[in-house]
């Protein structure tokens, strides 16, 4: 986890040099199985390429796609997938857990 936390965090110090706007999203709490332990990272950019992992990819595509839009607006949001939420189901999460996540705008 260390490994993919300074990683991630490298290429989002290595993005912001090349001007890029940049949002983190970060797992802030989990509930019976989850793909990824809080404290996990994905970085994102304004064109929707990402790095690091949230959820072992089954929610990732709605991260980034909320993480653009965080980029756009300035302002921070909190999501949530799990398996009571229909939304969970159609972005791949069946694991049977739950997922908080953290998602930032990154400014300078």
């Amino acid at each position: 986890m260390a490994d993919q936390l300074n990683d991630t965090l490298l290429i989002a110090e290595q993005w912001q040099a090349q001007g890029r706007a940049l949002a983190l999203a970060t797992v802030i709490d989990t509930w019976g199985s989850a793909p990824r332990p809080v404290g996990s990272h994905l970085i994102i950019d304004s064109e929707g390429n990402f790095e690091g992992s949230v959820s072992g990819g089954c929610v990732e595509g709605a991260v980034v796609f909320e993480a653009v839009e965080a980029i756009e607006t300035g302002k921070p949001k909190v999501l949530e997938f799990g398996v009571a939420d229909e939304t969970a189901w159609e972005v791949g999460l069946s694991c049977g857990g739950r997922i908080r996540i953290y998602v930032e705008p990154v400014t300078a």
